[in-house]
């Protein structure tokens, strides 16, 4: 019997896997200057959370779920998106009672969604994403979007669009609900069915149909722009602001809403504005969710975030050609010769490694020139050759690669000698 990966998901493969590792790790180090800390959630989550987290309105949540009953009946789902968990776990450990706040937090992991596979959008997909709970300061807002900007542009990417609007506050939205019910209901039988429901409960997802996206009435809905109060107004100003001292363009787009019920106030998108990458541009979105605290059970709490895909972040990479693996040379290859050097090997391959070279030997019982093109295949920046006479003398032989200059060292005498053949490559 032969099995198949599941449709939707990906094995990450050495030589794909090290260019993960770089992201993750770029990630890491830029939260780390933003003091954001790393929280880890379960992958799987009661389905309530989401319904009421991320919308029940939502695609997400009425189509795209892997829900799931355990063996005590209780519903479960694999999680769609990391927020609605990160905000469950700030409410559950009482985060808002912290001393230091606002609450700052990073994650990475895995989301899962049931969706028609296509280019950049896997069924199991990576998100890293931020949250900051507990302020209501518009600076915040311009952090997380600085912070989202400049992942990208540490990775190598140009040709970035940085896209924002304002959905308004409660009272903003509702008078923005209202407009768009006047707009849409007396011709609403010509949307589709997801449209038709949403009408009253939440229109403002109708502007974000795929659908209907070209129906007429679409390009002349009220702009959420229109609607905004005075708090509203100036708030959303500020956000510009603060961006425009940090010299970050944007472009303000009054149709930009974000797939999740819970944004009001900022919404971001960041695109990548060039050719190549095909119809779906958005690399990562996010805003700010004023009430989504409350919704999970817990105090009247502002928060703003973003998410982006790491499997999308790597194809706008390549579509760009930007090599993130610049040196995948390993340090040294050990090449041994006759049955006490082989035997040695293990010995000195433990005591190499814990003094910090990346080194590797033959385990396949090749000769010695075939082990010598496998050390060219690994590009080892050094070849050590220890034969059976060497090791009675205590010497081995090194041999530098780039040059093919080989000099007979006493052991005692090696970890020295690659230290010094290592710096000199990285100082060339």
């Amino acid at each position: 019997m032969s099995f198949t990966i599941p449709r939707g998901t990906q094995d990450i493969l050495p030589g794909e896997s090290e260019k993960w590792q770089i992201v993750e790790q770029t990630a890491h180090d830029l939260c780390r200057r933003y003091n954001y800390k790393e929280i880890r959630t379960p992958i799987f989550e009661q389905t309530e959370l989401f319904a009421r987290g991320v919308g029940d309105t939502t695609d997400i949540v009425q189509k795209e779920m892997y829900e799931f009953k355990d063996r005590g009946d209780r519903s479960l789902t694999l999680r769609p998106e990391g927020t609605a968990p990160v905000v469950r776990s700030y409410v559950g450990e009482k985060m808002h009672g912290w001393v230091n706040q606002p609450v700052k937090l990073y994650y990475t992991g895995p989301m899962f969604r049931y969706e028609r596979p296509q280019s950049g959008r896997m069924r199991q997909f990576v998100q890293f994403g931020v949250e900051a709970l507990g302020s209501a300061d518009p600076a915040v807002d311009a952090e997380v979007i600085a912070l989202a900007m400049e992942l990208y542009q540490e990775l190598g990417l140009k040709d970035l669009k940085l896209v924002i609007n304002s959905l308004g506050d409660k009272e903003s939205r509702e008078a923005h609900k209202q407009a768009l019910i006047q707009h849409f209901e007396p011709r609403i039988n010509e949307f589709c069915a997801d449209c038709q429901a949403r009408l009253t409960k939440n229109p403002l997802r109708i502007l974000d149909c795929k659908v209907d996206r070209d129906h007429e009435l679409m390009g002349s809905a009220p702009a959420i722009l229109d609607y905004l109060n005075e708090d509203s107004t100036k708030y959303f100003k500020q956000v510009q602001e603060f961006l425009s001292a940090m010299k970050i363009p944007f472009v303000v787009d009054p149709t930009l809403v974000r797939g999740l019920d819970y944004y009001n106030n900022t919404a971001f998108e960041i695109m990548l504005d060039g050719e190549g990458f095909g119809a779906i541009t958005t690399l990562a979105g996010g805003g700010r969710y004023n009430g989504l605290v409350e919704d999970i059970g817990g105090p009247e709490t502002p928060g703003i975030g973003f998410a982006l895909s790491i499997e999308r972040l790597l194809m706008a990479l390549e579509v760009q050609g930007v090599d993130l693996i610049q040196d995948s040379q390993l340090d040294v290859y050990l090449v041994t010769l006759g049955d006490k050097a082989k035997n040695k090997a293990p010995e000195l391959l433990y005591q190499l490694r814990k003094q910090g070279f990346s080194v590797d030997a033959d385990y396949m019982g090749k000769k010695m020139k075939a082990q010598m093109k496998t050390a060219n295949r690994q590009q080892a920046h050094a070849v050590l050759i220890l034969g059976d006479d060497e090791l009675a003398e205590g010497k081995i032989n090194v041999k530098e690669m780039a040059t093919g200059e080989q000099k007979l060292l006493q052991l005692g005498e090696l970890e020295a000698e690659l230290a010094a053949l290592l710096q000199r490559k990285d100082e060339a």
